[in-house]
C-alpha cells in the first residue's frame, strides 16, 4: 500500500528472537498504529535467516495478528534488515548543471548517478542517502533547489550488505505474498523513531542491541552518517547462562530477564535463585546459586559488546562527529544495569530510546524492543513525502513546450 494512496502503512521488523508487525494510518495528524502482531522468530540467527520454512512460519503469524486487529489486508511492507554484515561509506557525485537555477529534475539527476555505482564483490546497496549538497565546491548546502551555478554535488552515506542474506530476506517475504516497499537498516528505522531533532542535528550514536546483532548509527546534521553491525546481542548472553549454569535455554532466558543485571552489587551474594538442571524433571534436584554467579556470565559479554561498540566508532572516525550522546534501545538494552555499564564503558551521556513519533502502542508495545517497528513507519511516511515532492517535475505543469525547454537548459 503506497503511503498516502490508501492511507495505510505496514512495517516488519524480521528479528532474530521476535517478529513484529505494525499496521498504521496516515490519514489522521501524525501516525496511529491500528494492528499490531508480535511473534517469537523461528529460523533466524545472527539477523539472517537460516530456515525459510520456520522464518515464513514466523512472519505469516505476525502478520495475521495485525491484519485481524487492524480489520485490514496489507499487500506491501517496510522491512528491517541487520542481517547481512551492512557496512557504509561516503562517496561523492558531481554533475554539470551549466550555470541555471537547480531543480527537481536535476537532484534527481544526481540522486541517481550517486545510486548508479557499483559495488565491488558479492555486496548490494540498500541505501544511497544524501548527507549534503555542493554547488561549484561551497559546502553544506541541505537544499540546493533555486540556486545558481556549474556544477552540483551530492556527498552520499552508502549502505551495503551481502547479497545472499538480502535475497533470502526478500524470498522469504515475498512467499507470504507481500511486496517489500523498502528495506531500511535497522538503526535508520531506530533513529527516526527515538531520537529528537536537536540530538540528530548536533550528533548521536544510536546502539540498537537486538537479540543476534547489535547495530550502530551516527546521526548528524539532521541524518544518518555511518552505521555498523556487530554480530553479538541478547541470545548471547541467554547462551552463556544456558551453558555455565547448566540450564535450558527458557529457564535461562527467564533468569536474564528476572534476575539479570549488567551492574554487580553488594546483594548479590545473598539472594538464592532456583536454577532448573538440563534433563532434569525432579523441582527438588534444581540447583541453588546466589546471583552473584548469574551477574558474574551476564556482565563480560555485555562489556564486550559495548567495547566492540567504541571500538568500531574509533575505526570509523566517527566518533567524535557523533559528540557525548548515546542511546540505546532494543530488547537487549532493556537488561538491568546496561545504560550505567554503556557510560562507563563508552565515556559519553547514555539515555533510553523510546519510539516518540508514532501513537497508538500500548505500554507493551512502546518500549525499546519495538523502536525499529515504529521507526519503519517514521521512514515511510518521510519517504513517501519525499517521493511526492521529488516525483512532481517543474516540467510537467507546462506540457511539451516546458519539457523542451528544460532539456535545451540541461543540455546547453
Amino acid at each position: 500500500m503506497a503511503v498516502g494512496r490508501h492511507g495505510f502503512i505496514a512495517a516488519l521488523d524480521v528479528g532474530t528472537t521476535k517478529v513484529c508487525c505494525f499496521i498504521a494510518r496516515t490519514d489522521a495528524p501524525g501516525i496511529r498504529v491500528i494492528g499490531i502482531g508480535h511473534q517469537v522468530s523461528r529460523g533466524l540467527r545472527g539477523g539472517a535467516i537460516v530456515d525459510m520454512e520456520a522464518a515464513e512460519e514466523s512472519i505469516r503469524a505476525a502478520v495475521d495478528a495485525a491484519e485481524r486487529m487492524a480489520g485490514e489486508t496489507i499487500r506491501e511492507v517496510y522491512v528491517n534488515l541487520s542481517g547481512g554484515r551492512p557496512a557504509s561509506h561516503t562517496v561523492g557525485v558531481e554533475v554539470s548543471i551549466a550555470g541555471h537555477e537547480v531543480g527537481e529534475s536535476d537532484i534527481r539527476k544526481v540522486l541517481e548517478h550517486g545510486r548508479a555505482r557499483n559495488e565491488p564483490g558479492e555486496r548490494q546497496v540498500v541505501h544511497a542517502m544524501p548527507v549534503g549538497y555542493t554547488i561549484d565546491g561551497s559546502r553544506g548546502i541541505r537544499d540546493p533547489r533555486g540556486m545558481y551555478g556549474e556544477r552540483l554535488g551530492v556527498n552520499m552515506h552508502v549502505v551495503t550488505a551481502a547479497t545472499g542474506p538480502l535475497r533470502n530476506l526478500a524470498t522469504c517475504v515475498e512467499r507470504c505474498h507481500l511486496g517489500i516497499s523498502s528495506l531500511v537498516v535497522s538503526p535508520q528505522a531506530s533513529g527516526l523513531a527515538c531520537l529528537v531533532e536537536d540530538e540528530m542535528d548536533l550528533g548521536v550514536t544510536l546502539v540498537d542491541m537486538g537479540g543476534g546483532t547489535t547495530t550502530l548509527g551516527v546521526f548528524y546534521d539532521g541524518g544518518l552518517v555511518h552505521t555498523d553491525s556487530i554480530p553479538v546481542g541478547g541470545t548471547h548472553v541467554t547462551n552463556d547462562i544456558a551453558r555455565g549454569l547448566s540450564t535450558p535455554m527458557v529457564h535461562a532466558e527467564r533468569m536474564k530477564t528476572l534476575y539479570g543485571s549488567a551492574i554487580a552489587s553488594a546483594a548479590d551474594e545473598n539472594e538464592i535463585i532456583d536454577v532448573p538442571q538440563v534433563g532434569e524433571t525432579e523441582q527438588h534436584s534444581a540447583n541453588h546459586v546466589p546471583r552473584s554467579i548469574l551477574v558474574g556470565i551476564i556482565k563480560p559479554r555485555i562489556e564486550e559488546t559495548l567495547e566492540l561498540v567504541r571500538e568500531r566508532l574509533q575505526r570509523s572516525g566517527f566518533d567524535k562527529t557523533a559528540g557525548r550522546r548515546v542511546v540505546l534501545c532494543g530488547g537487549a538494552s532493556q537488561l538491568q544495569g546496561v545504560r550505567e555499564l554503556a557510560g562507563r564503558v563508552l565515556d559519553k551521556q547514555v539515555r533510553m530510546g523510546r519510539p516518540i513519533r508514532v501513537s497508538g502502542l500500548a505500554e507493551a508495545t512502546g518500549g525499546p524492543a519495538f523502536a525499529t517497528c515504529a521507526g519503519l513507519l517514521s521512514y515511510a511516511l518521510r519517504t513517501g513525502e519525499a517521493a511526492e515532492r521529488l516525483g512532481q517535475p517543474e516540467e510537467a505543469t507546462g506540457g511539451r513546450i516546458a519539457r523542451i525547454g528544460q532539456w535545451l537548459r540541461a543540455n546547453f
